[in-house]
């Protein structure tokens, strides 16, 4: 898939750096994520993998970790570089999360929002996300 300048493809082990870097620059990171550990719970897995756009100087503009749990699919660490955004990579990105879940059977996606990551809900809005009121419990193991 390509919008005006960016290619999307699977993540390589040489595309590390850039990758944390895009997400850390995007405040995709705190203190209790590890990058590099989802990095690798995540890549070229058979339910899972992370998806990358890059633009035509092979610069990593954006990415996705996308899975699924056999009924549910997942999208998360979506990030679209600062200087990047505004050409369509962030619907790219998405769409081929979307496209990598429909090929494997997966019926639904879902995301999550942080509630102080206020500035995308109109973005996954615009492209026909829903508001789903869930309450997410968690622990951590």
């Amino acid at each position: 898939m390509e919008t005006t300048d960016l290619t999307i493809r699977a993540f390589r082990p040489d595309d590390r750096a850039a990758v944390t870097a895009l997400w850390r620059a995007s405040g995709l990171v705190l203190p209790h994520n590890d990058p590099d550990a989802d990095l690798a719970r995540a890549a070229d897995q058979a339910n899972s993998d992370i998806l990358l756009g890059l633009l035509s100087d092979g610069t990593v503009a954006a990415s996705v970790m996308v899975g699924h749990d056999g009924h549910r699919g997942w999208l998360y660490y979506v990030a679209v570089a600062a200087n990047a955004r505004g050409r369509g990579h962030g619907r790219a990105i998405v769409a081929a999360a979307e496209d990598w879940l429909r090929t494997r059977g997966i019926p639904k996606a879902q995301l999550m929002i942080r509630d102080t990551n206020t500035g995308v809900r109109d973005f996954y809005a615009g492209l026909g996300w829903n508001e789903a009121p869930r309450i997410v419990m968690e622990r951590w193991l």
